[in-house]
């Protein structure tokens, strides 16, 4: 009897020890400034307390520790105060500095640990660079998946056809993230461009505008046109305001946002203020769009504040967040696994500070059946069977077309994930043609070589010729409409009068009377204000044109080099040293004389024409045969052939640079010089944007410089009627045949112009945009005819040089 009584009370402190061991303690670090990762993982063990059909009546119980952010000590100093309650799985949702303290940590002490990764302050999220474990077994699990933007985006580059972009990214983001993404691009033979964007972003634009020339912020702004952004939503939106307000930014851009959280407000925000083409990259979770899948996990309900669509709540967190509540879950289906099989431990009361401490014995199996799990959560399915994180992920792109108005409506364009890679279409359908047999009343100005007349036969109508006039017929027979082109009655590309009407190619297009002006017109504030361009064809720096000077021949351009002074001491110098020579001469015959009996030698001359014919001899480098007999001689001699060298190397090199220089040589190089000087007059075209540009320059009383000044007097003499021209063409006529004239045909130094440029009516612009989203007036890339739609849109500040 004593017997039984012994082992019943044995078998009853086995089953209370049991239950004691049984009870389910986890521990939790998370950063201060995350308000909702403490709520959702009590959230989500509230759940699991509800679910006694998953882990059937055992216990749960947390202690949640708060650190600072990026305090890896602090989070390591936390962890083993947990370790020594008492813990069987740590969870973490902090930044890369914190998670590699913990890493090392817990390997060391053999506790699993689920690790969420936070991004920084809404920036995308780069991959942790996690120390490998000494043995070779990490006990750290990454539930958040593995950084896939770069994948996705390089996929999307490809389906694009970009072979030349730009990536901007903000100072909070890592661009370590970015190696595997630009070593793919180069071996792929991308030209792939970064540039930091600081805090301040419009700073930014500020320091591009005071630091590049003219030339400069026009290549600035043909690299915008394909740019990836790799910020917050916030700080994307502040940067692609200031390009659009600094004019930097162009209906043709492309703009490709990428981040794993963005939500729906911001990318409304992003798309309505872009413009041209957005695209978006964020992270997705199909299970959301089911009700009845999304509150029930293997057995597990969800709460009702996550699955009620009506809540909103589930939409409001991060992505963070939702990886955490799935962390619990998958513990929670792993302690079920170990009641299930009997193979519980004790839970690892550990004191980390001691170094006689032992790791958790129960550390291994934990981990093994944390690895075996998977799940379906929140976030889809999940599991560690991939090199130790979860390795489920799927991304959707959105995007919009193309767009001149500042409302696009966004919509799903394809989707990617790990295993399929990309699943749809980033290509836009080719718009089919609804112009088939359309008349187009065509408005253009003669410009060569843009817009000439081919043929002007009487009583027929004239045909044109020229490079827009090509583009306009690769544009017909693309769409299949025909047209009637006619030149503007006032000869003049469009400027803007007092009454705030318009006159040339531009009022005819605002007027309605043309649906398309077609000619070199060229892209500039003013007129952006009332009409769209297309992309410019065209790029070239203006300057002074001016009649070429006469060459008139002159005899006497030989003695050119040296001053006539130089000359003089020349034929000075000649007969000087023949004096010289010959009295040298006398003294060496008279002392021959007296040692051979008063018989000079026959072959010495001593006259004075002899002696000078010798120095000339020498000058002209032809030599001489005279006898030099004495050292006086010699040493007169010697130093009048070593002047003479000198003298005709002298005037070789001076011949050479005078005959060049005289070619080159042209009084005014710079506005700064044409202003200074009185001989020549000069103006330009009247009523074009070169001569409003001048206008506003000369009358502007902020403008320390007083060149334009001097310049706007003369161009505006007598209101530009006796300087200036009404046409480029009359402007090289009249430099050529006027005595005197000079004519200034482009007003700007290093000033952007477009060369040719196509005009619309509204409904005809939605018609002539091809799929690329670009003007289908010429090729991408190059350059095209302007397409101009009348379409208000706010003013900008960029200038550019024009007609």
């Amino acid at each position: 009897m004593e017997l039984l009584l012994i082992y019943v009370s044995l078998w009853i402190l086995q089953c209370i020890s049991t239950r004691a061991d049984s009870i389910i303690h986890i521990g939790a670090i998370f950063e201060e400034n995350a308000v909702r990762d403490e709520e959702i993982f009590q959230l989500a063990i509230s759940d699991l307390s509800l679910n006694d059909d998953i882990l059937q009546s055992e216990k749960i119980t947390h202690s949640v520790k708060l650190i600072e952010p990026n305090n890896p000590f602090q989070a390591v100093q936390e962890a083993c105060e947990l370790m020594n309650q008492g813990i069987l799985a740590l969870v973490t949702s902090t930044g890369c500095a914190a998670a590699s303290a913990l890493q090392s940590l817990t390997d060391a002490m053999h506790i699993p640990h689920l690790f969420i990764q936070r991004n920084a302050e809404g920036s995308p999220r780069t991959a942790c660079q996690l120390n490998p474990s000494p043995d070779g077994e990490s006990y750290t699990l990454a539930a958040r998946p593995p950084v896939r933007i770069n994948d996705v985006l390089l996929t999307l580059v490809s389906e694009l056809h970009w072979r030349k972009f730009i990536i901007f990214y903000e100072s909070d983001y890592d661009i370590r993230g970015l190696q595997t993404f630009m070593d793919q691009a180069s071996r792929l033979g991308l030209d792939v461009s970064l540039q930091r964007v600081d805090r301040n972003v419009s700073r930014v634009f500020t320091d591009l505008f005071s630091t590049m020339q003219t030339e400069e912020l026009h290549r600035y702004r043909d690299t915008l046109r394909r740019a990836v952004l790799l910020m917050s939503p916030r700080g994307a939106q502040v940067f692609i305001h200031q390009a659009v307000e600094t004019n930097l930014a162009s209906k043709d851009s492309h703009w490709v946002y990428a981040n794993e959280e963005v939500s729906d407000p911001d990318i409304m925000e992003l798309v309505h203020s872009s413009l041209g083409r957005m695209t978006i990259i964020r992270q997705i979770f199909p299970l959301w769009r089911d009700t009845n899948v999304r509150c029930m996990r293997n057995n597990h309900r969800i709460s009702s504040l996550l699955c009620d669509p009506q809540e909103g709540y589930l939409q409001s967190l991060e992505v963070s967040n939702l990886y955490l509540y799935d962390s619990v879950l998958m513990l929670a289906n792993a302690f079920y696994r170990k009641l299930e099989d009997r193979k519980w431990h004790s839970m690892a009361s550990l004191n980390c500070m001691r170094k006689s401490t032992k790791p958790w014995n129960g550390g291994w199996s934990m981990l093994d059946t944390i690895q075996k799990g998977r799940i379906s959560g929140l976030t889809g399915q999940m599991d560690f069977r991939a090199e130790g994180s979860n390795s489920h992920v799927q991304f959707e792109i959105l995007g919009t077309s193309y767009s001149e108005t500042f409302g696009k409506d966004v919509k799903r364009l394809a989707s990617w994930d790990s295993t399929r890679g990309l699943n749809g279409s980033l290509k836009e359908n080719r718009i089919e043609s609804g112009m088939h047999g359309v008349m187009l009343k065509i408005v253009t100005v003669l410009e060569e070589p843009f817009v000439m007349v081919a043929e002007n036969i009487l009583g027929q109508p004239k045909r044109y010729k020229g490079f827009s006039i090509d583009v306009l017929d690769a544009l017909a027979k693309l769409l299949g409409f025909k047209y009637d082109i006619y030149q503007v009655g006032d000869g003049k590309y469009g400027t803007a009068l007092p009454n705030g009407s318009w006159n040339g190619m531009i009022g005819e297009v605002i007027g309605k009377r043309a649906d398309l002006a077609v000619s070199a017109i060229t892209i500039t504030p003013e007129r952006e204000s009332v009409v769209d361009f297309s992309k410019r064809y065209l790029d070239y720096s203006v300057g002074i044109l001016m009649r070429k000077t006469e060459d008139k021949i002159n005899i006497f351009s030989l003695l050119a080099p040296f001053d006539l002074a130089v000359w003089a001491c020349i034929a000075a110098a000649i007969p000087v040293v023949g004096i010289m020579i010959f009295l040298l001469r006398r003294i060496q015959t008279a002392r021959c004389q007296n040692s051979t009996g008063g018989h000079p030698p026959p072959s010495v001359s001593t006259s004075l024409q002899s002696a000078i014919w010798i120095v000339y001899g020498a000058f002209v480098q032809q030599g001489s045969d005279s006898v030099l007999g004495t050292v006086a001689l010699r040493i007169v001699m010697g130093s009048w052939w070593l002047f003479t060298l000198i003298v005709c190397s002298s005037y070789t090199a001076n011949l050479a640079a005078y005959l060049t220089v005289s070619r080159m040589d042209n009084a005014v190089r710079s506005f700064q010089d044409l202003s200074k000087q009185v001989d020549l007059v000069y103006g330009t075209v009247r009523d074009s944007a070169v001569y409003e540009y001048f206008k506003a320059k000369g009358t502007n009383p902020l403008e320390q410089d007083n060149t334009f000044a001097e310049l706007w007097k003369t161009i505006n003499k007598n209101n530009g009627f006796e300087n200036s021209v009404t046409s480029p063409t009359e402007g090289i006529r009249k430099d050529l045949g006027a005595s005197g004239k000079r004519t200034v045909r482009r007003a700007e130094l290093h000033r952007r112009t477009a060369g040719g440029s196509f005009a619309a009516a509204p409904e005809l612009r939605r018609r002539l945009l091809h799929p690329g989203g670009r003007s289908a007036a010429g090729p991408p890339g190059g350059g095209s005819g302007d397409l101009v739609e009348q379409q208000p849109v706010p003013k900008r500040a960029a200038q550019r040089g024009d007609r």
